[in-house]
């Protein structure tokens, strides 16, 4: 599952990746292409979204995407299967992070967090299995779920329901989609060296009172790896779940995390 490698496990095959303008996102754009697959980079920002499909080459396209409105679900589902004819794979890789202490959540936030990492994860899975139940060609959904998911962390009570609630989704859609032929599945990293990782260094050192950096760096030498991860690694993974090696995977989720958990 290295990057060197020179497989071609998607050839002919068509990804949409959510969240795909940044960080793992991005990884996992640019992998799937280099094993041969159409992708759709959708995010927030068409523009973004555009610039990481321009950098990718004629096999990429971007679309504008907002998880939390059905409309724009539904518009950017279609406009992937209009430019590519079809829709065989489907990442799940936008999310949103929030330090929210239990004394300090409310529901304007929390509600957000739920919004994009669990009703909009659920609502993307239902739109491209539609889609390829229509096909009946089968296809690949795979979730980006989190260490966080499979533990509690006290600044991080919603975020960390959400990501565990992706596991649960996933088990859930599987055993519902596998008859048609669709493999459902979970990625779970640990720390992975992301513009979100920068967000959550900021956030936890302004709680906690520590200059910039210093909260990556502790949680860095925590890892039993020794260190943060790669998107690359995570999008090795990615494309691992998505090829043919995968056939008889189902409803599983993978801890990609330098040993941080282990279950």
């Amino acid at each position: 599952m290295s990057q060197a490698s020179t497989g071609k496990n998607l050839s002919g095959k068509v990804a949409l990746v959510t969240g795909g303008a940044s960080g793992i996102g991005r990884a996992v754009c640019g992998r799937f292409i280099h094993e041969g697959a159409k992708v759709v980079v959708a995010d927030l920002d068409r523009a973004a979204c555009e610039g990481v499909a321009a950098a990718l080459g004629a096999m990429a396209f971007g679309v504008a995407l907002d998880v939390t409105r059905q409309e724009s679900i539904d518009r950017a589902v279609a406009e992937a299967v209009a430019w590519a004819g079809g829709l065989d794979i489907l990442v799940n890789a936008a999310g949103v992070y929030e330090v929210q202490p239990i004394l300090e959540m409310n529901r304007e936030r929390t509600s957000r967090v739920f919004a994009v990492n669990v009703e909009g994860l659920i609502f993307m899975t239902q739109a491209a299995a539609r889609v390829m139940v229509e096909q009946g060609r089968g296809g690949r959904i795979i979730n980006f779920s989190s260490q966080a998911g499979r533990r509690g962390e006290p600044l991080s009570v919603a975020y960390c329901a959400t990501k565990a609630a992706v596991i649960s989704i996933t088990q859930s859609c599987a055993l519902d989609l596998i008859r048609h032929g669709i493999n459902v599945n979970a990625i779970a990293p640990g720390v992975v060296d992301t513009p979100m990782w920068d967000v959550v260094d900021a956030k936890l050192g302004a709680v906690e009172g520590l200059a910039p950096g210093a909260v990556k760096r502790r949680v860095a030498e925590a890892v039993p790896a020794g260190r943060f991860g790669k998107p690359s690694e995570q999008a090795a993974m990615a494309a691992f779940l998505a090829g043919p090696d995968a056939e008889y995977i189902v409803a599983q989720c993978y801890n990609v995390d330098g040993g941080n958990v282990m279950s």
